[in-house]
């Protein structure tokens, strides 16, 4: 009975949903597109900087990439533009977990989180085989704007330069279609480029070649995240590839002030804005084993700009890394986007200049009459 109801079921269930019309593909295929591109363009940048000694903290490989899964994917969901990996003196020392047959943290993290930014249809041909990758199939993909999918109509995409000969100028690459496409430069085979896509409706359109900045300066898509590793905490700062360096550096700590819960708080606008994180046991024990701050007395505090608790009245002694990064990002999306945001007028100054005017008016006629 049972085996035959199971069909009635589903001829039911077709003449219920054949009435219904169903979705064009050309739909489907949008995702979030659509939103992303109808943003303004973002000029202003966001970097993190966090200690490879976290990793430490794993035992076991699968815990280790489950680590850096949950910091990529932080990054992404909070449009992350750089990550910085420091080394810090009291791991160095400690060896706290190590092992000769171990990647060193920062080595691991570095090498994973490139990975997982790298669009899935090029990863084979980039990244060679790697014990640290053993375990990257159990990690959530990113699922960025940079990872487009093959049915995706999108005005970006990732590619790689194949060898496949052009035959006056320009190079083919790979960019996740079903065939490769023209673009207007002529590169080494395997070097790894943004392309803005030609225009769908016309026939033998050549894709341009552009910085990987242009997604987001010009459309405000989050176009992946660069990948930096500093020998100390100090180079985090001496090595920004940004010119002019970050203009507003914030540090994170539990001792740090809670200025940003207060109403009205806004942060100073910036171009290019760094948070800091340090490890278990914060960012104090980073600065005093460093042996050239911790000789000359420096406090951690004066380090920063700003230096801000961003998970006040936590119910445990210690925080994770992974944990206060979301924590943190999340606490601070509001205030980074109202800092870069165009100061609009509020409705008491906007009385305020209907006052003067009328007063202006009243005080012409006046003069008028007398």
């Amino acid at each position: 009975m049972a085996a035959k109801a199971q069909p009635m079921k589903k001829r039911r269930l077709a003449e219920r949903l054949g009435a219904q019309e169903p979705v064009p593909a050309a739909q489907e295929d949008v995702g979030g597109w659509a939103g992303a591109a109808a943003s303004d363009g973002r000029a202003w940048t966001v970097s993190l900087a966090l200690p490879g000694s976290i990793m430490d903290n794993a035992l076991t490989q699968e815990l280790r990439s489950s680590l850096v899964g949950q910091i990529a994917r932080a990054c992404t969901i909070f449009c992350v533009d750089e990550i910085v990996i420091f080394s810090s003196e009291d791991a160095a020392r400690s060896g706290v977990g190590g092992g000769n047959s171990r990647t060193d943290g920062s080595v691991f993290m570095a090498r994973l989180l490139q990975y997982l930014e790298c669009p899935q249809y090029l990863r084979r041909s980039i990244f060679p085989m790697h014990p640290d990758l053993r375990c990257v199939g159990l990690l959530a993909p990113l699922d960025a704007f940079n990872h487009p999918r093959s049915n995706e109509q999108c005005p970006y995409r990732e590619g790689l330069i194949s060898d496949k000969p052009a035959r006056d100028q320009g190079s083919y690459a790979v960019v996740g279609l079903q065939k490769e496409i023209l673009v207007d430069r002529t590169l080494p085979a395997g070097t790894r480029v943004t392309v803005r896509m030609p225009d769908p409706s016309a026939k033998g359109g050549v894709g341009v070649v552009v910085p990987p900045r242009e997604p987001r300066e010009k459309m405000g898509i989050h176009w992946g995240y660069s990948v930096r590793m500093a020998k100390d905490l100090p180079a985090v700062w001496s090595e920004c590839p940004f010119s002019g360096g970050y203009d507003l550096s914030v540090g994170t700590s539990d001792k740090g002030d809670t200025r940003w819960l207060e109403p009205g708080y806004r942060m100073p606008p910036f171009k290019h804005l760094l948070l800091v994180f340090g490890g278990v046991e914060g960012l104090e024990p980073v600065v005093e084993s460093h042996p050239d701050m911790a000789m000359s007395g420096v406090d951690t505090e004066s380090l920063f700009d700003m230096y801000l608790n961003l998970c006040p009245g936590q119910g445990a002694r210690t925080i994770r890394t992974e944990e206060a990064v979301l924590v943190g990002l999340t606490a601070l999306q509001q205030h980074t986007r109202r800092a870069n945001a165009a100061p609009a007028s509020t409705e008491n100054e906007a009385v305020q200049q209907c006052e003067q005017k009328f007063k202006k008016l009243q005080q012409k006629k006046l003069g008028a009459r007398g």
